[in-house]
């Protein structure tokens, strides 16, 4: 090979757009030898963001701007991201800046722990900041504001303005004078102790009762919790089967006598029902009932006799009878 002019100048260039590269790599300004992937992201407003700006986490560098759309109403910015960014699917991007003079860059946040990453090509969530130039904007309406202000206090709306209050001021001297004064000598009396308020403030006599009836309302909650102690005890005893009523709760003693005792009452109805027995017969033999119904006509009859003749013949029928 010849060592002409033109094989020394293609050398240079080569090595040129090595050093080159090797320097836009060590810079962060592009990462041709670094693997990585891409996300979509839409934004309103990305706030002169540019290509080649730097993508951040927490403020370290993850990558950077690849390329920037118009589409639909939207801006749609491609992020080149590296390998090792651990993006979640529910972390979301905002256009921030540096300073007021600074350098914009989309700041990621790190999401959730646990939500899984985001895959290449899939889009991430986006938070929009507020746009600088309206807020300048509503600066410098606030500022107009606040100078318009200034400028209508000038001498004589002042003047308009305190000119009633001093002439309120100037009748009204000998009342206020008066009001401060009672005042002055209502606070030498508080200082001194006199008065319901003076007596509140430096005597005991108020603090001693409230500490006494705190007191009383300390032993009260006392005693309301030992009966409650006591109940409750009562009522364990009550759940293990102690005593009268616990006995009557958990013994099925009880259950058992009672319906043994319902049994024995429902089989006596029934016989009775049914016309066994004294009372049975009672209850549903008619000879008894038109028996029982004669017996009551003759007694009707013996009294309706014993009214019609007198006292002495009534006894001296029962002697004979008797005798």
């Amino acid at each position: 090979m010849k060592n002409s002019l033109e094989t020394r100048l293609g050398m240079f260039v080569a090595l040129a757009m090595i050093a080159a590269f090797i320097i836009l790599e060590l810079i962060g300004g592009v990462n041709i030898f670094k693997p990585g992937y891409h996300l979509n992201a839409q934004f309103k407003n990305i706030q002169e963001l540019k290509v080649g700006d730097p993508v951040k986490m927490a403020g370290v560098p993850v990558g950077q701007v690849e390329r920037i759309n118009l589409a639909e109403n939207k801006v749609e910015v491609l992020l080149r991201l590296n390998k090792d960014a651990p993006i979640k699917t529910d972390s979301k991007a905002t256009v921030k800046f540096a300073g007021l003079l600074g350098q914009n860059y989309v700041s990621i946040d790190f999401g959730t722990a646990g939500a899984p990453r985001l895959e290449a090509g899939q889009t991430i969530a986006t938070t929009e900041q507020p746009d600088l130039s309206a807020m300048m904007a509503k600066l410098d309406d606030v500022a107009t504001g606040v100078q318009n202000l200034t400028k209508s206090f000038t001498g004589d709306k002042i003047d308009n303005l305190l000119g009633p209050f001093t002439d309120f001021m100037k009748q009204n001297n000998p009342k206020l004078s008066a009001i401060i004064g009672n005042m002055q000598s209502v606070s030498a009396q508080i200082a001194e102790g006199k008065g319901t308020v003076g007596k509140l403030i430096y005597e005991d006599a108020l603090y001693n009762s409230a500490y006494a009836s705190v007191s009383n309302l300390q032993d009260t909650a006392t005693e309301i919790k030992q009966a409650v102690a006591k109940a409750q005890g009562i009522i364990d005893q009550v759940n293990a089967g102690q005593g009268t009523i616990g006995k009557l709760v958990k013994d099925d003693a009880l259950y058992r006598e009672s319906t043994a005792s319902m049994s024995n009452l429902k089989e006596i109805l029934q016989k009775i029902n049914q016309g066994q027995g004294s009372v049975g017969k009672l209850v549903n033999d008619q000879e008894f009932y038109k028996n029982a119904k004669l017996s009551l006509q003759k007694i009707d009859k013996a009294t309706e006799s014993l009214e019609d003749t007198g006292p002495l013949s009534v006894v001296g029928t029962i002697v004979g009878k008797l005798f």
